[in-house]
């Protein structure tokens, strides 16, 4: 069994120990730079900038605290009521994406849409490849529509 006296070294021992004198190069202040906080020991000053940074108020849903899953070009959804459908369009016609743009509805682009009770309808309304709320799927069965 080996002892620590018959242990053997594997790596080389550094050449140059600090501390040692002022002529050696790492002598004096031993590459601590001056004197003072920074020169001791355990020497961990909090950073200034932090407690600037702190100081600044907050601005909420803008630039970085700004919310993830926000994407700023995403249009905004548009609600349609079935009252505004209801002026829209005559008895038995088909109300899809395509009508709407073509009735001026959605603006320029087309946006989400999803259409939800608001007012009566009247007329019989076929509804395709649009989100119909629960409430206005009743209404529009109720009046004789579909929706598919």
């Amino acid at each position: 069994m080996a002892t620590l006296n018959q242990l053997k070294r594997m790596t080389s021992r550094s050449k140059q120990r600090v501390g040692r004198g002022q002529s050696s190069g790492r002598g004096k202040q031993s590459g601590r730079g001056g004197k003072g906080q920074t020169a001791r020991a355990g020497a961990k000053m909090r950073p200034e900038w932090r407690d600037i940074i702190k100081k600044l108020p907050k601005r909420r849903g803008f630039g970085k605290n700004r919310g993830r899953t926000v994407v700023g070009t995403r249009l905004d959804a548009l609600a349609l009521s079935l009252g505004r459908l209801n002026e829209l369009f005559e008895s038995g016609a088909t109300v899809s994406l395509k009508t709407l743009a073509e009735k001026g509805v959605l603006g320029r682009k087309f946006r989400p849409t999803k259409i939800v009770s608001g007012g009566d309808v009247t007329k019989k309304l076929s509804i395709q490849g649009i989100p119909v709320s629960s409430s206005a799927r009743v209404l529009i069965e109720k009046a004789g529509g579909t929706i598919a």
